[in-house]
């Protein structure tokens, strides 16, 4: 193994050496037997000029660089260095290919060198981390960078985060270092003879590794860690609730000794009473609990009461993964510290979040012929990820997800199950979810979950009679999604192309190839099967195309229209010639589909005599094919009830991607009303479910919500419970009357508009600013007036969708900045937390109505008018005033903040329903007029 290591990183005045591009700065550490022995750093002249952007970038101006050497006369120091060394940097191809088209003009030979990529290693060795830039890799690691963009300190961070990843080698046994031995051939970087060095070093020495990692089947695998039983205080089932819940609620109770400034809240303690009581008195109750309320250890607390007294457990779903994530993280152990009885505690999220240890294992068995790099490197990952997860969760891993991704193959499904037949069972981590969860006093789950086991015959959750919803808000959409259907194109190409046919091996060539070797009678021809495949897709290509054609057809796109169109259907009351070719394409593929599926059927029937006698490899590989061809024939009957059959208590729809590909179609139906599905399939079912959010009612009234859940049987009990927040001194509203009509101007002058308004708030406002959107297209217009009008970079502009990143991203960069507005739309109305100096500001743009062509939304509408109802009183407004409560509840967030909201809507002071918008807010003080008299206002107050 070659123990000498050059770092190296170059800043360059642009990308390409051939269109005239120079490196201006060098920098280099040299690492030898783990320490960094040396280090080169100088400015280069480039022997031109530096382009603004890499000068405001690197901060490396010409006349900086003037009396620099140039690259020739740096040639000699740096192949000094380089000499016997392994090449190491940040995305290697850049730094080591432009270094090599730059000798090669300097007249030198070619840098024969081998080298180590730190993106590609960080991959597979820190396989959690969010992100691998090199400065996101620093903060998460906690490295030391100080200046980013420069190459002395990129090459020492680089440097550093090297040794970090060598560090993290070593430490892993030896089954998994042989397996990434295998892989290695396939990487960018050299690592072979480091990793053959450590496996021999290994070799001699992995006795103790056994205390550490499950080795299995060629894996290694971290065993969990054994908790330690908690010592439990004497409850008896004497003690009442009120009793218990005094002993830690009070002045030097345990949860006051849990924290360090423990916050008394009358809301939280009334709240504990309404949920004990629901349990207690088997009732559904819905709780709507103002923000700041501490919801959470209020549900928390009689949840873990109630399971422990009566031996029963208790459901939490949340909607969102961030407050998952809180409650595991923060609220659950919490619980276990103030809590004078152990309690039990699982996760359980749907299936296919977990990874199928026996798939995997198949998956490196198959080898890495016709993998992809990308696939190559997924796997890596994974190996080392099965050395630190207890729970195997895709959530934990970065790596790609979805259709055609390497985890879709590796997923655990009930489909593609070997049940109690997989060696690998008492190992999985889904069974193992399970267990626990069937031992546990409180299974967290999440709302998609909790709806698939209402829907499926065979529970995935243990069985239970108390649940608490939290962010209910939600429940009603996610139930919709699990009662409807949809189907797109590429789903049933996916599973096809996982069959295989043509020059591609697939599954069903290796069973026919299984056949030969076991000389096992198929009563099926491989050709005849393979051309049924074969025209399927040619046919579901043909059809996903037309269906296209015919949405462009019927539904003209206008400015307004971003991303996806969509157009209702009938099926059956569909006109012209182009509907009717599309109805018979579909039987056509119904029919050729069904016979395809008869026949892959038939294969596998034809291995049942020789099943027992079969390798696990090869019971794996029937096994495999068995859950593709069963999830083929679910997105055919998906297709066949969306296209060919019609419920008239559902709405159908057709999505395209206008600018995508032509077969870029997909197909859903929702029913229009989930109430009565709720109430005989879910609430009805359960003793007690607790609905709480901070945004349950309309003016106080929860009729909205009862009657879109189906609860007005129920005889539910309701409770409001306010914000111990003070808005009156906390928080103003203030509403703009200088702002035009929507109705009066065009969009794009209402756009204009708009970004001026902002861009006089923010440039009289210190701080942050969050400006809430309802649609994507206006944020467009308004992000690109208000950096044409922001003439300086003093003040960050972010933008979903038009700045790079996640979600959790946009929100790092923007509480980066002093001065900052961040545009939003869609998730950021809800879910993000901005506490203190981080939000002092907010736009509401437009109050958020949702689009009355909404295909789901227009469906209610219509059914709503059918009923001799108002449909916008009945449907649009609730939904808008509770969206509306959900954007004015980023601002105050702690008992300490201090802000102002401004709605650049007029409708909100000029229309009858906009008092309906302000009375379903807390008690906030209201301040109209001019935008410039009420920034006044606003910068004299904070």
């Amino acid at each position: 193994m070659n123990n000498r290591f050059v770092v190296i990183d170059i800043e360059t005045t642009g990308q390409s050496v051939a269109q005239g591009d120079r490196i201006i700065e060098i920098g280099a550490v040299v690492i030898e037997d783990e320490e960094a022995v040396e280090s080169f750093c100088t400015l280069v002249n480039p022997e031109r000029s530096i382009p603004p952007f890499i000068e405001e970038l690197t901060g490396i101006s010409d006349e900086m660089v003037k009396g620099a050497p140039t690259f020739h006369q740096c040639i000699p120091e740096l192949m000094s260095m380089l000499e016997g060394g392994v090449f190491v940097a940040h995305n290697v191809h850049f730094d080591l290919s432009f270094l090599q088209k730059l000798l090669e003009h300097e007249g030198y030979g070619p840098l024969l060198v081998p080298i180590i990529d730190t993106v590609e290693l960080s991959r597979i060795l820190l396989p959690t981390e969010e992100s691998y830039k090199l400065s996101a890799l620093t903060e998460q690691l906690g490295l030391e960078h100080e200046n980013p963009h420069r190459a002395d300190s990129d090459a020492k961070v680089t440097a550093d985060l090297l040794l970090l990843l060598l560090q993290k080698l070593r430490q892993l046994p030896l089954m998994t270092l042989q397996q990434l031995e295998l892989l290695s051939d396939s990487w960018i970087s050299d690592m072979g003879p480091i990793l053959r060095q450590l496996i021999e070093k290994k070799m001699h020495d992995h006795a103790r590794e056994e205390e550490v990692f499950d080795i299995y089947r060629q894996l290694a695998i971290r065993k969990p860690v054994k908790m330690k039983p908690q010592e439990e205080e004497i409850i008896t089932t004497t003690d009442t609730f009120q009793s218990f819940k005094d002993r830690i609620t009070q002045e030097g109770g345990s949860l006051s000794k849990a924290f360090l400034t423990y916050e008394w809240r009358q809301g939280q303690l009334k709240m504990m009473e309404v949920v004990h009581e629901a349990f207690s008195n088997n009732e559904h109750v819905l709780i709507e609990a103002g923000t700041g309320t501490g919801k959470s250890l209020a549900y928390l607390l009689p949840a873990a009461y109630f399971a422990h007294m009566e031996k029963a457990p208790v459901v939490i779903s949340t909607q969102t993964i961030p407050l998952q994530s809180q409650l595991l993280e923060r609220d659950i152990p919490l619980l276990q510290k103030i809590l004078p009885f152990p309690i039990n505690v699982a996760l359980l999220k749907g299936r296919n979040h977990y990874l199928s240890l026996w798939k995997f294992e198949q998956a490196l068995a198959r080898g890495c012929e016709q993998d992809s790099y990308d696939t190559i490197l997924a796997k890596a990952a994974i190996l080392v990820w099965l050395t630190e997860t207890e729970r195997g969760d895709r959530e934990e891993l970065n790596l790609p997800t979805g259709p055609g991704s390497f985890w879709a193959t590796v997923e655990s499904d009930g489909v593609s199950s070997l049940g109690k037949y997989d060696p690998w069972f008492s190992r999985c981590f889904y069974q193992r979810a399970r267990t626990q969860a069937a031992k546990a006093d409180l299974i967290i789950t999440n709302h998609a979950l909790l709806c698939t086991d209402m829907v499926q015959k065979n529970g995935l959750l243990p069985s239970f009679k108390q649940a608490v919803i939290d962010e209910a808000h939600h429940f009603e959409e996610v139930a919709s999604d699990h009662l409807g259907k949809q189907t797109d194109y590429y789903s049933l190409y996916y599973f096809i192309q996982r069959l295989g046919y043509g020059d591609k091996e697939g599954l069903l060539d290796r069973m026919f190839q299984l056949a030969a070797k076991e000389d096992v009678k198929l009563t099926v021809d491989e050709e005849k099967v393979k051309t049924i495949l074969q025209e399927c897709q040619l046919e579901l290509d043909e059809l996903f195309r037309m269906l296209h054609r015919y949405v462009l057809q019927n539904r003209s796109s206008s400015k307004s229209d971003v991303g996806r169109l969509s157009y209702r259907y009938e099926s059956f009351r569909e006109q012209g010639t182009l509907w009717e070719a599309i109805l018979e394409s579909g039987m056509r593929v119904h029919l050729m589909m069904k016979e395809g599926i008869k026949k892959l059927q038939l294969v596998l029937t034809c291995f049942h005599d020789v099943y027992d006698q079969l390798s696990f490899f090869d019971q794996g590989l029937l096994t495999d094919a068995k859950g593709v061809i069963d999830r083929l024939q679910e997105e055919e009957n998906n297709l066949y009830e969306l296209l060919l059959e019609s419920d008239p208590n559902a709405v159908y729809w057709i999505e395209i991607e206008p600018r995508g590909a032509k077969n870029a179609t997909f197909l859903y139906s929702r029913p229009i009303e989930v109430g009565e599905s709720l109430a005989d399939r879910f609430f009805a079912t359960k003793k007690s479910v607790v609905l709480t959010s901070a945004t349950l009612s309309i003016k106080g009234s929860f009729d909205y919500q009862m009657e879109r859940l189906g609860l007005h049987d129920f005889g539910v009990r309701t409770e409001s419970i306010p914000s111990p927040f003070s808005y009156k001194e906390q928080a103003r509203l203030l509403l703009p009357t200088d702002i035009p009509a929507i109705k009066d101007v065009s969009e794009e002058e209402y756009a204009q508009e708009v970004a001026i308004k902002i861009w006089r708030i923010a440039d009289c406002s210190s701080g942050r600013i969050l400006v809430l959107f309802t649609s994507y297209e206006m944020l467009k217009q308004v992000y690109q007036y208000v950096k044409d009008l922001s003439m300086d970079d003093s003040l960050a502009l972010i933008g979903q969708g038009i700045t790079s990143g996640s979600r959790a991203k946009l929100m790092k960069a923007f509480k980066l900045h002093e001065k900052a507005i961040l545009f939003g739309t869609s998730s950021f109305w809800e879910g993000i937390d901005l506490p203190g100096n981080e939000l002092r500001c907010l736009v509401i743009v437009r109050l958020p109505f949702a689009p009355p062509d909404q295909p789901l939304l227009k469906a209610k509408l219509d059914k709503a008018e059918e009923e001799g109802k108002n449909p916008f009183r009945h449907i649009s407004l609730p939904q808008a005033i509770i969206r509306f409560k959900q954007g004015f509840g980023r601002l105050i967030r702690t008992s300490q903040d201090k802000g102002s909201v401004f709605v650049l809507d007029k409708r909100i002071a000029t229309t009858r329903y906009g008092r309906a918008f302000l009375e379903s807010l807390p008690d906030v003080p209201v301040y109209k007029g001019t935008l410039e008299s009420l920034i006044e206002a606003h910068k004299e107050w904070m």
